[in-house]
């Protein structure tokens, strides 16, 4: 890897790591005071989790050699201890960690105000190893035959396009945080109203900055690529907004700073798989359909009584989905990723290749996290007291206040 390519890595790396306290703010602007530190501390935990357990494992079971050549797994063990990047090769292991780690954070969405802190931690570790590991294998995993190499079945047998992760990052954070919370419960207050929108505004700024790292990155140089992205991505938060401000506009007579934030994290999660794939225009339009399905999804769940806290399974499961449904349909020739959606002429073989990813994708991510959620949950109850729950968890399991009044 050449100075310049070095340099933009290192920078997209940093940016990437900007999300986590973005997303804490996000998440905590958007809870009650009472549970702000709490939440915040799921999201930053998972990137701690996630070291330990990437360093020990993960990387192999993401990148490593499929086991057995299956295309299933990777081998945990050929890359343990990161013994493999003492001479070469950090900055990449070091920009997958962070992929691993802002996954988990995400799935945190679906349980803030709710499941005890230790059984979070135990969670997250699990769920790296069980859940993300595969998935990001068949995901992210290139094959080399001539190395004798054997990457993950989505990206050499299915020949699936994803291009920074919508799958295995968020549609698999997406239905994850449904089956958690699902688990859990739902809270005894779902009347709550984000009590700090300003807060949630500089969390969404924060991602927004991550977000040019998260796919500007992916290109993995500084070079055309990486520049194309970074603009779709632009375009694609746009686009985001001004969807899920339509929506509200029509449904609710108004539009609101909590939605406008909401569309552009919808918006960048449609993006992300298609980010290379899509004309400027189309990823103006990405970003606003992405926007719109995660306002349906959103009073779609409302209606069924599903609470996941921050809906996670809307703003990343369903606009995941349509994000990646576009390219199917949309895709530009002339973008770099070279090939014409099914509207424009392209291989109609695409629609059942993405159909197939998405579809193995939520059921694996669903069915996973219930089962590990489900044992956890009868080996010891993983969620807090009603007493607890009624204090909030700032007070009750951390012992500190986000916001100390004593002294007016």
């Amino acid at each position: 890897m050449n100075p310049a390519d070095i340099a933009w890595i290192l920078a997209a790396t940093a940016l990437v790591l900007v999300m986590f306290p973005g997303l804490s703010m996000l998440y905590g602007g958007m809870h009650d005071s009472r549970n702000v530190l709490n939440t915040m501390m799921m999201v930053m935990s998972g990137l701690a989790v996630t070291s330990v357990v990437y360093v020990l494992i993960g990387h192999g079971l993401v990148l490593g050699n499929s086991v057995g050549g299956l295309g299933i797994i990777g081998n945990p063990f050929e890359y343990a201890f990161f013994d493999e990047f003492m001479k070469e090769g950090a900055l990449n292991a070091a920009f997958y960690v962070l992929f691993a780690a802002i996954s988990i954070s995400l799935v945190a969405s679906g349980a803030a105000g709710r499941i005890k802190f230790g059984a979070w931690i135990i969670f997250s570790a699990i769920w790296v190893v069980v859940v993300y590991g595969p998935l990001a294998h068949w995901v992210f995993a290139f094959g080399d035959p001539e190395a004798g190499i054997v990457g993950g079945w989505m990206r050499d047998i299915l020949q699936l396009h994803d291009y920074a992760g919508g799958t295995a990052i968020h549609m698999n954070a997406g239905a994850a945080g449904l089956a958690l919370a699902m688990v859990l419960g739902r809270r005894k207050s779902t009347t709550m109203r984000p009590h700090n929108l300003p807060i949630m505004l500089i969390g969404v700024g924060l991602l927004m900055i991550g977000w040019i790292g998260f796919n500007g990155g992916t290109a993995a140089g500084a070079n055309f690529l990486a520049e194309y992205v970074v603009l779709t991505t632009i375009l694609a938060a746009g686009g985001g907004m001004l969807g899920f401000m339509t929506i509200e506009r029509f449904r609710d007579g108004h539009a609101t700073m909590l939605g406008l934030g909401t569309g552009v994290i919808a918006g960048l999660v449609g993006i992300t798989p298609v980010a290379d794939a899509v004309h400027p225009i189309g990823a103006l339009a990405v970003g606003f359909v992405a926007a719109a399905a995660a306002a349906w999804g959103i009073t779609w769940k409302r209606r069924h009584k599903v609470d996941d806290t921050f809906d996670v399974f809307a703003v990343h499961g369903i606009a995941g989905i349509a994000g990646a449904l576009f390219a199917v349909l949309f895709a530009s020739a002339a973008a770099p990723a070279g090939f014409n959606g099914v509207v424009f002429g392209g291989d109609l073989n695409l629609i059942w290749r993405e159909g197939l990813a998405i579809v193995v994708t939520l059921g694996y991510s669903f069915g996973m996290t219930y089962v590990i959620a489900w044992v956890m949950n009868k080996i010891r109850p993983i969620r807090v007291s009603e007493e607890d729950e009624e204090i909030g968890l700032d007070r009750s399991v951390h012992a500190e206040s986000a916001y100390d009044l004593r002294t007016l």
